[in-house]
């Protein structure tokens, strides 16, 4: 999971994501969005409208960290969402995150 949560920085710093729900939201019906990483602690109403979205779409997305751990791999507060839009960050992010996942 860290090394995910360190690529996740990088690909910020990258300029390569977009935070808040409405881009979020934006990115993902434009099919900007690569993949979508929720954290578990998001709020009902948040958390299920970008999985919606995300699922009509066909964007991988993760439930994965708290709000604390993804806020604080991009250096940024009170993040609950954050779209990866870059095709190779998502792939890596992907492969860590089902690594991490599967244990």
């Amino acid at each position: 999971m860290q090394k995910a949560l360190n690529l996740l920085g990088l690909a910020f710093r990258a300029g390569k994501c977009t935070l808040g729900e409405e881009s979020i939201t934006r990115d993902i019906q434009k099919k900007r969005a690569k993949l979508v990483w929720i954290a578990e602690d998001t709020g009902y109403q948040t958390k299920k409208k970008l999985i919606d979205k995300c699922s009509f779409y066909n964007i991988p997305y993760y439930l994965a960290a708290d709000r604390d751990t993804l806020s604080q791999a991009i250096g940024k507060e009170g993040r609950v969402a954050i779209a990866v839009l870059d095709q190779g960050f998502a792939k890596k992010l992907q492969s860590l995150l089902d690594e991490s996942i599967r244990g």
